[in-house]
């Protein structure tokens, strides 16, 4: 099993809306940067865990946690000309752009904000706090485990 980050803006996507899902269940869709995109399609699997980091908004931080519960495969946006995510150089047989689904595990009591994130010197050096443009990134073990007592601290 490995340890990712995963970031969205909560007003595009947030983990209220990943709880409201059915079976709490959805498609990480719409990565877009060549870098993320590698990283899900070529090392993101099924089992791994994941946190939910809400970006891009008043309240900055780590919402909680998810499991990825299929492979990567491609994203049916990028055929779709109605979707902002549309790709007319993408084809069925040489995608460009790969999505996921992934499972809600637990939303955290309060986000954990990413100034607490940037103090802590397990997680001061997240890769996302280096590469902002970066929507998957892979996270060590004692930084998933940083985080668990981070939670316990903020909640």
């Amino acid at each position: 099993m490995h340890y990712w980050i995963f970031k969205s803006e909560p007003d595009e996507y947030g983990i209220d809306h990943l709880a409201a899902e059915n079976k709490r269940t959805a498609r990480w869709d719409g990565i877009r940067n060549y870098q993320a995109r590698n990283n899900l399609r070529d090392h993101v699997r099924t089992g791994d865990r994941v946190l939910f980091y809400h970006s891009s908004c008043k309240h900055t931080g780590i919402a909680g946690s998810m499991e990825v519960v299929t492979a990567a495969y491609p994203d049916p946006a990028q055929f779709d000309p109605a979707s902002k995510y549309y790709d007319p150089r993408s084809t069925p047989d040489e995608p460009r752009w790969y999505c996921v689904d992934v499972r809600l595990l637990e939303k955290f009591p309060d986000v954990i904000p990413t100034k607490v994130l940037k103090a802590d010197p397990m997680t001061a050096e997240l890769s996302i706090f280096k590469q902002g443009r970066l929507s998957i990134a892979p996270l060590a073990v004692a930084q998933w485990e940083a985080v668990q007592r981070l939670r316990q601290a903020t909640s």
